[in-house]
Parts: C-alpha cells; sequence; structure tokens
C-alpha cells in the first residue's frame, strides 16, 4: 500500500511504463509536475493527446507523418533509386542527422524477437516486398541495428528479398580492428 495519494500513485504508474523509466524517475518527474505551474503541466497533457490525434504512419515508408506521406517520401529530390530499411523512426532519425543519405526509407516497425514474440508477421515486411516490386530501386541498404535481433532481421530481409534480385547492402558496423 502506498502512502501517496491515488492520483499521484496513478501518475507514477503510468509514467513506468515508458521506456527507461522506472519507480524512482517516474516519482522524480511525477513531483516535478506538480511543481511546475498548472499551465506547463496542461501544455504537457495537451501535446501528449495532439501526439495521439495527428502523427500517423506514412503511406509508403511508414515515417511518423502529420499528412499521408512524410517529409522524405514527399521530397521530389530524394534519390528514388536507393532504399534504406531501418527499424523505427528513430533509426530514420538518425541517418537523415548525418546528412549522407539522400534516398528513401522503409520502417519495419521493429525488429525480429522471438523472445518478446515480434515475428514476420508484426513488421511491414510484406509491405516492403510490395513496394520493391512496385518502384524501381537499385539498391536496398540494410540499417538494422547490430545487436542480435537486428541482424537477424538483417538477414531475413536480405533473404526475403533475393529472389527479385535486388542487391541488399549491410551498413557497416563498430570499429575496424588493428
Amino acid at each position: 500500500m502506498s502512502n501517496l495519494a491515488a492520483p499521484l500513485e496513478r501518475l507514477i504508474n503510468e509514467l513506468r511504463k515508458l521506456p527507461t523509466v522506472g519507480r524512482k524517475t517516474a516519482q522524480r518527474l511525477a513531483f516535478h509536475l506538480l511543481k511546475v505551474p498548472e499551465e506547463e503541466s496542461e501544455a504537457l497533457a495537451r501535446a501528449i493527446g495532439e501526439l495521439r490525434r495527428r502523427i500517423r504512419f506514412c503511406r509508403d515508408c511508414f515515417n511518423l507523418s502529420e499528412e499521408e506521406l512524410c517529409p522524405v517520401c514527399a521530397d521530389p529530390r530524394r534519390d528514388r533509386t536507393q532504399l534504406c530499411v531501418v527499424e523505427e523512426p528513430v533509426n530514420l532519425i538518425s541517418i537523415e542527422r548525418t546528412s549522407a543519405y539522400r534516398g528513401l526509407y522503409h520502417v519495419l516497425g521493429g525488429a525480429l524477437s522471438p523472445l518478446k514474440d515480434v515475428g514476420p508477421e508484426r513488421l511491414h515486411l510484406r509491405e516492403l516486398v510490395e513496394r520493391v516490386q512496385r518502384e524501381r530501386f537499385s539498391e536496398v541498404i540494410l540499417a538494422t541495428n547490430s545487436n542480435v535481433e537486428g541482424e537477424a532481421t538483417a538477414v531475413y530481409v536480405s533473404r526475403l528479398l533475393k529472389p527479385g534480385g535486388l542487391p541488399t547492402t549491410r551498413l557497416a558496423q563498430g570499429l575496424p580492428a588493428g
């Protein structure tokens, strides 16, 4: 039984559902929200509500967008012969920040992970295959994470696209040895 008021305990429990937020961090955040002017906490609540109402997935690549097409897919200056496959929108943002890649993207929505019950049917793999068959890409770049799930996903995607004869490239990972 908690010594905290029920609304405070509810907020702490909701904040704990966020990634990497444990009980102590959730408590700090909740107590911070109690200290700030009411307008600030109300603005946060409105921003969360607006996020849920206005953000959707891009029709073509599954990036986050306010419109039917995300800014990357809608940009006519992008190289439409290259496709970079990433796990999540945050990975796309990281690559975009480098300004080194000017092609299109496909966001899978995660990585294969049998332990977390994420199989191929839970990712945007069918849409990827359909897109590759429909559009004229000269190369697919696999930019999944360098962990076990990301590597397994890259291998799976590579094998999935192999029958079409489209070359797939895996981004280099880590530091060179020697």
